[in-house]
């Protein structure tokens, strides 16, 4: 039997919750694929982070309910939490080694800044059937090799659906992403539907916002931006396109602690 620390952590908020929630569980390594998906599928939270320290740095893995991902934006943030108040209290700064790269994250006076790759947006023909499972037509419809991106015509817009979650699922990516521009303080704002990884709405998204932000930065002609994600729980991002990547900035709360016995 193995006992692992296990955190649950609302990511992209200032309160508890709000934002979304993630576990971290911390391991001397990696146990098999197998039994990471059964916990993460006992979690049964959007994503549970998979942490094993190397040296000064730690290497990081993600699995939804159903599957592993390459990149999850708000697991990272939650995880960055983790080491930096609970592990090595007074850290500044954490390196994750993951499947997609090296990952920095530093701490701020509010919160945690990561370091991202971007995604290229490229302008695609809209699926046949997207219009209507979002019961919603796109002013635009862009691919960033994993979702799809519809862009719709106000915030009220994205706020207001209630798309097919069935139909979502049976679309040939990974999820859909629907954004508009801001309405209040906001540049812009956006929902992500990905029920083929187990998550009809996810509460908030860093992948998503590694396209997002190079896309809003382009049509707003601004390299930092303020972002809300419309889900039922919400929550904030500061988004900057730096040098070619994206940099995400959030904070964390902790809600649980405690042992898994395996």
């Amino acid at each position: 039997m193995q006992v692992i620390s296990i955190y649950q952590v609302d990511a992209f908020a200032s309160r508890l919750f709000a934002g979304n929630p993630a576990a971290v569980m911390l391991m001397e390594r990696f146990l098999d694929d197998s039994l990471l998906q059964n916990i993460a599928a006992e979690n049964n939270l959007a994503e549970t982070a998979f942490l094993v320290p190397d040296g000064e740095r730690y290497r990081l893995r993600w699995f939804t309910p159903t599957t592993e991902v390459p990149l999850c934006g708000h697991a990272t943030l939650a995880s960055a939490a983790v080491v930096m108040e609970r592990l090595e209290p007074g850290r500044t700064e954490v390196v994750f080694e993951s499947a997609s790269g090296r990952l920095p994250v530093r701490r701020t006076q509010t919160g945690y800044v990561m370091d991202f790759p971007s995604r290229r947006c490229i302008a695609t023909a809209p699926p046949p059937n997207l219009a209507a499972a979002l019961g919603a037509v796109p002013v635009e419809v862009l691919t960033d090799t994993f979702n799809y991106i519809a862009v719709l015509k106000d915030a009220q817009t994205v706020r207001a659906l209630s798309p097919d979650i069935a139909a979502i699922a049976r679309m040939d990516r990974a999820g859909v992403v629907v954004t508009a521009p801001g309405d209040a303080s906001y540049d812009f704002v956006s929902r992500y539907f990905a029920p083929a990884k187990g998550i009809p709405e996810d509460p908030v998204t860093g992948g998503a916002h590694c396209a997002l932000t190079p896309y809003w930065a382009a049509r707003l002609n601004k390299t930092a931006l303020f972002a809300y994600q419309a889900s039922r729980r919400g929550g904030e991002l500061v988004c900057r396109l730096v040098d070619g990547r994206v940099e995400l900035e959030g904070a964390c709360v902790f809600y649980l602690e405690g042992k898994v016995a395996i």
